[in-house]
């Protein structure tokens, strides 16, 4: 009777030790994921624990983003298009003085355009906030910061100042949104020779 409860307590022992082990591993993948969506995210992981309440809920929604971004074709531009895009921009804001609100509807514009050049969807305004926060967390804000200076523009609420910040802030998501493929060059004839 006595090897029986030995046995027993062994194997209650070993379960319980087993139990301990997975869980230990399972809040250590925890915390590695968590630590990898903040390092992602930056300043957009915090925006989402404070918006849905609680860093599960803003972890798993931050995944659901990496998910779908990640089914996405995303693509940089070729040289030409980004050189079309650079002189758009250009142009655009060589008109902000003469017209400060023709030119954020410009500016708002051109950054969608862009945006569908490079393949991110052109759902809802919130939708392309999140697909673009996975790829770009650090100028998303600058997105909602110009969207809701036009906005305000679009009800009378915003001055000239406000217009530039709005500009300054779609700017930084252009250059950043801006990306040129690398293209192969042709090898030159010193190259070939020594591939010879």
């Amino acid at each position: 009777m006595d090897t029986m409860n030995t046995q027993t307590w062994i194997i209650l022992g070993l379960a319980v030790a087993t139990v301990l082990v997975a869980l230990a591993a399972y809040l250590l993948y925890q915390k590695k994921q968590s630590h990898r969506l903040e390092q992602r995210f930056g300043p957009e992981y915090e925006l989402a624990v404070k918006e849905l309440g609680s860093r599960t809920k803003a972890e798993s929604e931050l995944k659901t983003r990496e998910k779908r971004v990640d089914h996405l074709d995303i693509t940089p531009l070729m040289p030409a298009e980004a050189a079309r895009f650079s002189q758009a921009w250009k142009e655009l804001q060589g008109n902000f003085v003469d017209n400060p609100k023709g030119v954020v509807v410009q500016a708002d514009r051109l950054v969608r355009e862009l945006l569908l050049k490079r393949g991110y969807p052109m759902g809802d305004f919130e939708r392309r906030a999140a697909d673009i926060s996975v790829d770009h967390p650090d100028v998303v804000n600058n997105y909602r910061a110009a969207q809701a200076i036009a906005a305000r523009d679009q009800r009378g609420e915003a001055d000239t100042e406000d217009l530039r910040k709005a500009v300054m802030h779609y700017r930084a998501l252009f250059d950043e949104l801006l990306e040129v493929a690398e293209v192969e060059q042709p090898p030159s004839a010193k190259q070939m020779v020594a591939q010879s």
